[in-house]
């Protein structure tokens, strides 16, 4: 049963990070609420099921990939009455903290180990088989299921107990918010100023200011070839989702009594990006924003 992977949900993520592990000789079944995706999957490899209950029979790992906490418990709360204990749950979700302990709980009533699992790395890293796994969960459920994972990324951080895999990727989100916020103001006032872009990226890469968010993902065309500024802020990794990630951290941030102002401002400022119809452009698109001065 090692070998047989559940793989719920199959849309811009969850279906590639599928089709690697089918590629790495598991045998997946997916299932996932949009019949759009069922197509890809079948072309990858993947059996499609008629419903989450029916792709886990069998299945010694299930996967989960869904757009919030409540859905992952919905679906979860749904499984445990399925699965076999012993069975591997692994959610590669980015949800709430909370939500996610609250996951692994209902593992735990059914006899089952259990993961959270949540990634970085984008569309990109999802079919190249290149993402970072930042994995919450007990020592036993990370050593069973480091090699399924190994199959669909690069690193693999055990970051503690139950939901430290969300809390690291919250917080880590809450940066890239913050340092991409930074650097396009930072090229909108290089421009007022009269710099060139390439000149400010030369200084900037090598120095001081250098960051993911401008050596990798550089917000203007032209410094950084294949960033998506270069493919007219075509996601990616869309300004809906950075929002989505920036409002996890300040709600955790609320619970927990931490004081976040920077990432309460990018949360602000991207809000704000989303609100004007810019939710499916990158999220780098944000200096188009800044330099209309909205």
């Amino acid at each position: 049963m090692e070998d047989r992977v559940a793989f719920i949900g199959l849309g811009n993520m969850g279906g590639p990070m599928a089709a690697n592990l089918v590629k790495a000789g598991y045998q997946v079944t997916g299932f996932d609420l949009s019949p759009e995706s069922y197509e890809t999957a079948a072309r990858n490899g993947i059996f499609v099921s008629a419903s989450a209950v029916e792709a886990v029979k069998e299945a010694g790992i299930v996967v989960t990939m869904l757009p919030a906490g409540k859905h992952v418990l919905s679906v979860w709360e749904e499984l445990i009455a399925a699965v076999a204990p012993g069975t591997l749950l692994i959610d590669c979700s980015t949800i709430d903290v909370e939500s996610a302990r609250q996951a692994h709980s209902l593992a735990k009533t059914a006899s089952c180990l259990s993961l959270d699992a949540p990634v970085s790395g984008g569309t990109g890293g999802a079919t190249a088989g290149t993402l970072t796994f930042m994995v919450g969960g007990a020592n036993e459920a990370f050593t069973r299921g480091e090699a399924v994972l190994q199959k669909m990324g690069k690193r693999i951080v055990h970051c503690g107990d139950a939901g430290a895999g969300q809390a690291a990727k919250i917080c880590n989100n809450m940066i890239l918010g913050i340092t991409m916020a930074g650097v396009c103001e930072a090229f909108v006032l290089g421009e007022k100023l009269g710099l060139s872009h390439q000149a400010l990226f030369d200084v900037a890469s090598t120095s001081s200011g250098q960051c993911w968010s401008i050596n990798t993902y550089c917000p203007v065309p032209g410094p950084v070839p294949t960033s998506p500024a270069n493919n007219g802020y075509k996601p990616g990794f869309a300004a809906a989702l950075m929002l989505k990630d920036l409002k996890l951290s300040q709600d955790a941030a609320g619970a927990a009594g931490a004081k976040t102002e920077m990432g309460a401002h990018a949360a602000e400022l991207y809000e704000r990006f989303a609100a004007l119809g810019h939710g499916g452009d990158d999220f780098s698109g944000l200096i188009n924003f800044l330099r209309e001065g909205k």
